[in-house]
Parts: C-alpha cells; structure tokens; sequence
C-alpha cells in the first residue's frame, strides 16, 4: 500500500487540489437527496461507476424537484429516472448510447460534443457547462479508512475534487481500487448507505471475422508497446492473441474481462513503460462480476484523473502508444465516423480522438481502426466514398494512421489521397471493392 499511495502523488499535477474542510455525515437516502436544487444539475459517472441505488432513491423522491437535469456519459443499462423522463428528469450527456433513447424521444436529451479528454473541464464549477452536484457510488472504507470509487475513474475524479457538492452511495458491491480513485472521507458531503449490484456487461465473444482482424492489427503492434483498447469483441480477440513474452503495456480509457488473462499470462506486464511501470492505467473499468473481484485491491491496476488518462502530454510519453478503436464507417480519404448511422445517434467521439491524435505523437506510436468491412449482415460497406450524409467525423484524415477489416491492413499515414483510396479498397469486402475503385477513380 506504501507504493501505491506514492505513486498516487503522481496524479496530482493532473487534477484538481482535493477539497478540504469538509465533514462527510452518513444520512438516509431522501436527506442527502434533499440537498440537490430544484432545477439543478447532477453528474453521474459513466458505464459501471453508475450509483444505481441513489438513482433508484431519485426516481422514487423525485417529488423533491419540479426539473432537475442528469449529467452523464455513457450508459451500458437503462437508470429508474428514464422511466419519469421530463417528470422532473432531464438529461445531457457528452456521449450518447442507446439506454438515453426514451430521453431522446420525448425531446428532454442534450447532446454536447466533446472528446473525453474536454470532460475534465466543461463541467467544473469554472467550465462553460458547470454542474452542482456529483453523485457517485464508493466502496466501503479500507483499513486505512479511505473510500474507492471502484471502477470509475477519469473525469468523475476529478469533479469529485472540485464539485460543490458530492454525495456518495456506500456500496459493499463496488471493489476497492487503488490510485486517483480513493478518496478520504472528507472528501464527501453525504454518504448514504445503499448495498446495490454494479452495472455490469457481458464479454464481448469473438468470432472468425474478430479473429481475423485481430491476426491483421497485431501486425502493427511492436514488441513492449503501450496499448490503448476500446470495448467489444475485436478487442477481446487481439487481448487473447497478444504474443508472450514481448512486455506490452496498457494505458488506457477503460479495460475489460480480457485484460484478465492478458495480465495474470505475463502477456502484458507494463515493465517497459515510460510512467506508472508495472501498472495497468485507465479511467473506466467495465466488465463482469469477475472483472470487478478481480481489481479488488490488486496493484497491478490504478486508476487515474482524465488528463492523466486521455491528455496529450501524458499520452505522448507512452512507449509507441498504440491505439485501438472501432469505427462505423471509413472513407476513401481516411475520414472516420465512430457515432451515427447518418443523423442517428449510436455514441459520442469519447476517447477515440484522444488516442488517435496521441499515437501520432508518441515515438514509435500506431493508430489503428479495426473493424468488419460490413454492416448489416453483409449488406453495407462500412469502407465508403464518403462518410455518410447528416453522419459524424469522428477522426479527421489528416489523423487516421492505419485501418484494419478481416481482409487486411492499410496504412495510410503519408500516403496521398489516391494512395489512401487505393489501400482502403484493398480491406474492404470483395463485393464492394468494384464500385469503390469507380468512385475513386482507379
């Protein structure tokens, strides 16, 4: 624990001075409740740090307030307060998903586009976007009395230190994880006791186009890189198929089940990093119950604030950073929509841009976009002329650095336009590869 807690002190240039002078009172549900404005504003965290016994409490007091707007990012379940949306609930969030759907239809959803990385800022009592009060869930103290945030890290750390007003769950469900995510008591108004599950998410299986990606994007990934992974099946199939004994390491946004196996192999060790050797850095943590009891209390892993995880100046430090994301769809000239189907909603830009810009600073650094070179059961390419009309660019050209699909990996990094066109074609589906050679003149 000494370790840890020197390490700790790393973070501190990152974030915001920790509030003091505070005295945490342990109140019921509906008092602690009883301190939100009417009309106020609420930050929740994101994926499994979702305190979804206070929320349960909101939804059942939410007499206590005639508006009152729910701050979030991305959410993997459907909250109670969706079931009473405008009734007082409103919503905002800086990274849609499709649990905010109800909130979206019934026009009570606002959508601020933001990379992660801007979160820190935007809704600090200083930002354009300021919130009132943050609302978390925390393990119970250890045996050094202070309190974990669990699985969420990031941005929520640092509202947490600069927020007006925080209310905590204490939930027995939530593991005790080491870093920027304990806090002492003092750094809490109220703490209301409330055993609830976390939000979990199922693993992501690979299948045999996963797998044949992955065999293709681990042709990028040089020996003790640092890697940086989104969420879902591609992923999990490259954690798996990492090579022994080349001790890669992870900084990333979020982990999931996979670094499980990656980690426990000695596949990733984290001994070749340039900060934090021998850990595991993210934001988020989302996964299973297995994953949870898995970080418990384990120093392999620390969580940090947002712009020790997804700033520029951290991430540019990384040895070769190699950044792994999805995409919905890419153009011939490198573009990249990560969030819509046309005007729809599917996500938010969230880390992607982050690390994408990132890798290209980092010495020996690779971005990469992995994904199926089809949509809809075969039907849509999802390598196109051009990204979709009312759709979103997520990534600009000029950063994209390499793409792979099930047929290969193209490189585009210093390549001209036509050049970039000529690659793209060559990974996308064969019954597609004929009309995107026309549109792009070959």
């Amino acid at each position: 624990m000494t370790h840890v807690t020197a390490r700790h002190l790393l973070y501190e240039d990152y974030t915001y001075p920790q509030r003091t002078g505070y005295e945490a009172r342990e109140v019921s549900a509906r008092e602690a409740l009883h301190a939100i404005p009417d009309g106020g504003r609420v930050l929740i965290p994101t994926l499994s740090g979702l305190p979804l016994g206070l929320l349960d409490a909101m939804d059942e007091h939410r007499d206590l307030w005639s508006e009152l707007d729910l701050v979030g990012g991305i959410m993997m379940r459907r909250i109670a307060p969706l079931d009473h949306v405008g009734e007082p609930f409103h919503f905002t969030t800086w990274q849609f998903s499709t649990a905010y759907a109800p909130a979206l239809e019934a026009g009570q959803l606002d959508v601020i586009p933001a990379r992660y990385s801007q979160t820190v800022s935007l809704f600090s009592p200083e930002g354009p976007s300021p919130v009132d009060v943050v609302m978390v869930q925390v393990s119970p103290p250890g045996p050094e009395g202070r309190f974990s945030l669990g699985p969420s890290g990031g941005a929520t750390v640092d509202m947490v230190r600069a927020a007006k007003l925080v209310i905590a769950q204490v939930n027995a469900s939530v593991p005790y994880t080491f870093g920027a995510s304990e806090f002492p008591r003092e750094a809490f108004d109220y703490l209301v006791e409330i055993e609830s599950p976390i939000s979990e998410s199922a693993r992501a299986e690979p299948g045999a186009v996963e797998e044949r990606i992955a065999g293709h994007v681990l042709e990028a990934i040089a020996p003790g890189a640092t890697l940086q992974f989104g969420i879902g099946a591609v992923p999990e199939a490259i954690m798996a198929r990492l090579p022994a004994g080349q001790n890669f390491g992870v900084h990333s946004g979020l982990i999931s089940d996979g670094m499980i196996d990656a980690v426990e192999s000695g596949t990733v060790t984290n001994a070749r990093k340039t900060d934090d050797v021998d850990a595991v850095i993210c934001a988020e943590i989302s996964g299973s119950r297995a994953l949870f009891d898995w970080v418990d209390r384990n120093p392999r892993v620390r969580l940090a604030p947002g712009l020790y995880t997804h700033g520029l100046a951290v991430l540019s430090r990384c040895r070769a950073l190699t950044a792994i994301n999805s995409a919905v769809q890419v153009s011939l000239d490198g573009s990249v929509n990560a969030e819509s189907i046309g005007a729809r909603l599917l996500s938010g830009p969230g880390g992607q841009p982050d690390f994408a810009e990132a890798a290209l600073w980092s010495a020996g650094g690779v971005g990469i976009i992995a994904m199926p070179s089809t949509a809809a059961q075969g039907k849509v390419s999802r390598i196109v002329e051009s990204i979709d009309t009312d759709a979103l660019v997520t990534v600009a050209r000029h950063t994209t650095d390499q793409v792979a699909t099930e047929y290969g990996l193209a490189k585009l990094r210093g390549c001209t336009t036509s050049q970039r066109a000529a690659a793209l074609t060559s990974i996308a589906h064969p019954d597609f590869r004929t009309t995107l050679q026309g549109a792009a003149g070959q």
